[in-house]
């Protein structure tokens, strides 16, 4: 895949790694500044499954 790209990359080899930076900068900010954003409700952060009670391996500290 990125061969492919590389390949349809305009000019010579400089031009085409500023050109692959310039879309990969590109790509994460769209990525951070939309998609991410706009899918965030959709995703279960808020429903924890982890009950209060400590785990029976854990050391306790207390004496």
């Amino acid at each position: 895949m990125y061969a492919a790209l590389w390949r349809r990359l305009p000019g010579g080899r400089l031009a085409k790694s500023l050109s692959a930076l310039v879309l990969f900068a590109a790509t994460v900010v769209i990525l951070f500044g939309w998609v991410f954003p706009a899918v965030a409700p959709l995703l279960p952060f808020e429903d924890v499954t982890v009950q209060g009670q400590p785990s029976p391996h854990t050391v306790s500290t207390q004496k």
